[in-house]
């Protein structure tokens, strides 16, 4: 099994010059591997990954100064750029897009000969030895790849993913009893089906006020000045100051989640599509349903759970959970409402999260090719729906 741990650095001046050294290599080969690409494919000439690394001896004559780093971190800017464009040839990500020194994130990755000293506090790299970072856990295991990263505020971050020789945990058959549904919102961060609600802690609107006090202030700098250079700062710390809290939130929501249920069924949200919404996309922004998602998912992995994604055009808030009838009169400003059959009063979003779980429950029988009267969906939990009613609807 892999884990990563990730530990604030402390480097001295001289280990700082080497990290900066080692960003701009790599930030210029990536650069440079991704010109050869797009050369190549002008021309309908094929070029892989190891074409390029074959070129490194040739690259080091005509720029001496790639020879002062790591040889394998030179290597690993193009790996990388292969990754990306399989990532693009695959739909899954847009078309690789070349490196700034100030826009993008500075990092470089040492794949061999890295060593942790647990006791001295330190770890080794090749031409940078030594390196105090704070210690607040160990691991064990064989060390596969470590980047080392730059924040906008200045710091140093190590990341060594580790592989510990332990197997995933086997996922246990879906008990209905022990399966919750789970609802995103921006109101509550997120509803289960049986009833809880966690409020949605808008870290960024709590941080707004002083936000626009400092990017203004930054606006009104000279730029290249060493006024506009502390205001970026500052603005810098702001924002990681916002991005800190978040992440606590949702990995201790997430963390919290799994620990407590089997299984968890959520909604296929369209995040991207949902951002094109201009009165809403900042509160989405905020809320970072797609970072919850991915934690639940790989966390579930490490501790034997079971994650059920339900469609994104199933009739959750609109459908009733005890009869299945459904309101094609509700808005998304109504937050409660009563059926017009069995005159059930609901909470939104918490009818949603039961119908979550009984789509998602559904769903798993379906694929095991099993089937579940009436009669059981109410023990379990499940709405009823007529034929006609199953078909996909579109609200």
């Amino acid at each position: 099994m892999l884990k990563a741990f990730k530990y604030r650095l402390f480097p001295t001046e001289a280990q700082m010059n080497a990290f900066e050294q080692h960003f701009g290599c790599s930030r210029f080969l990536y650069n440079w591997g991704l010109e050869q690409r797009i050369k190549a494919h002008t021309l309908k000439h094929k070029i892989s990954c190891i074409d390029l690394i074959n070129q490194l001896p040739k690259l080091k004559e005509q720029f001496p100064w790639l020879k002062e780093v790591n040889s394998q971190a030179l290597q690993m800017p193009l790996r990388n750029l292969d990754n990306a464009f399989t990532s693009f040839f695959q739909k899954k990500s847009d078309f690789p897009k070349f490196k700034s020194k100030s826009r993008s994130k500075p990092k470089f990755q040492c794949p061999q000969h890295v060593k942790v000293d647990f006791e001295a506090k330190t770890i080794s790299l090749v031409k940078i030895p030594e390196i105090k970072f704070a210690l607040d856990r160990t691991f064990e295991g064989t060390i596969k790849t470590t980047t080392i990263s730059k924040t906008p505020t200045g710091k140093y971050f190590v990341s060594v993913l580790v592989e510990n020789g332990k197997e995933l945990p086997s996922k246990p058959k879906i008990n209905p009893e022990e399966t919750i549904g789970l609802d995103l919102g921006l109101k509550d961060f997120c509803i289960d089906s049986n009833g809880n609600k966690t409020s949605n802690p808008k870290f960024l609107k709590a941080s707004e006020k002083r936000l626009k006090h400092h990017q203004r202030k930054f606006s009104k700098k000279k730029k290249g000045s060493k006024n506009h250079s502390q205001q970026r700062l500052q603005v810098a710390k702001v924002h990681e100051r916002i991005a800190n809290q978040r992440k606590d939130f949702l990995h201790k929501t997430s963390t919290k989640l799994i620990r407590e249920n089997q299984s968890i069924c959520l909604e296929d949200l369209a995040v991207g599509n949902m951002l094109k919404n201009h009165c809403l996309s900042k509160a989405i922004s905020d809320v970072s349903w797609s970072e919850f998602k991915r934690q639940l998912e790989y966390k579930a992995g490490w501790h034997g759970r079971n994650i059920i994604t339900i469609g994104r055009f199933e009739p959750s808030s609109k459908l009733c959970s005890c009869c299945g009838t459904i309101n094609k009169t509700l808005t998304l400003g109504d937050r409660e409402w009563v059926c017009s059959s069995c005159k059930t009063e609901h909470d939104r979003d918490v009818n949603a999260a039961k119908n979550i779980k009984s789509f998602g429950i559904r769903l798993h029988l379906r694929e095991l090719g099993q089937s579940i009267n009436k009669a059981s969906q109410r023990n379990l939990g499940c709405s009823t729906r007529t034929n006609e009613e199953k078909k996909p609807t579109r609200l």
